[in-house]
């Protein structure tokens, strides 16, 4: 049983346990199951838990090798045509942007720390706005839009039709930001992941399942860790 770009899930079923139980390890993926378990119960969880597998067997790869900690000098953001251009100095400011210049300047002091910060703070004024772009063209209303930063999921979308959007979604090419506001636009009216709601998102991004993947083997730079 394998998940793209995983290694293959070594499957224990064991007398005592009393519930299904993952482990990422740094070589290998283990799931302990109930002894009576089906197999449709076996999948069910893998599918659920797909994307923090993905995300926690990345971490741990990244913490294998040695890690470019390198600051970068441009930054590329969903929405901008070209990168912004990145100085790091001495400043009051945590950061300061200059958008018809294209020009960025982080203070040395947290450097990684205000960069996330720049980040979320663009996210939180243009994706909304994005996603509004996005409802018009495809014809899914929804209600209101917050952006926050969830560990384990790029979207949701509530029973009352609200949206969330990771703000990491911003450090990625459109196509894939794009990919998540239809999907969770999709869900305003498929409120699942059946045929009917997946062939919702295929009407309006017909490349989906490509941006999928991109999505869910695309590491985010070492700097959005920091807390």
């Amino acid at each position: 049983m394998t998940l793209t770009d995983l290694p293959e899930i070594q499957i224990t079923h064991h007398a005592r346990a009393t519930r299904l139980r993952l482990r990422v390890e740094r070589t290998q993926i283990r799931l302990t199951v109930p002894k009576f378990c089906s197999k449709r119960q076996i999948q069910e969880f893998l599918n659920q838990s797909e994307q923090w597998m993905v995300e926690t067997w990345q971490k741990q790869q990244v913490s294998l090798v040695q890690v470019d900690r390198t600051l970068p000098s441009e930054l590329h953001l969903f929405n901008r045509q070209h990168a912004l251009t990145i100085s790091y100095k001495t400043q009051r400011h945590a950061y300061l942007f200059d958008e018809q210049s294209n020009q960025l300047w982080v203070s040395d002091r947290q450097p990684e720390s205000y960069l996330k910060s720049f980040v979320i703070a663009y996210a939180k004024q243009y994706l909304p706005a994005y996603l509004q772009q996005i409802s018009h063209e495809t014809g899914l209303k929804f209600v209101q839009c917050a952006v926050r930063q969830p560990k384990t999921r790029w979207g949701s979308c509530s029973v009352k039709h609200d949206i969330m959007l990771n703000s990491a979604l911003a450090l990625f090419p459109e196509a894939i930001t794009r990919y998540v506001c239809v999907h969770e636009l999709a869900h305003t009216r498929h409120f699942d992941h059946s045929v009917r709601f997946w062939s919702e998102v295929e009407k309006h991004d017909p490349a989906f399942q490509q941006h999928r993947r991109t999505l869910k083997t695309t590491a985010l730079p070492h700097w959005w860790y920091q807390k």
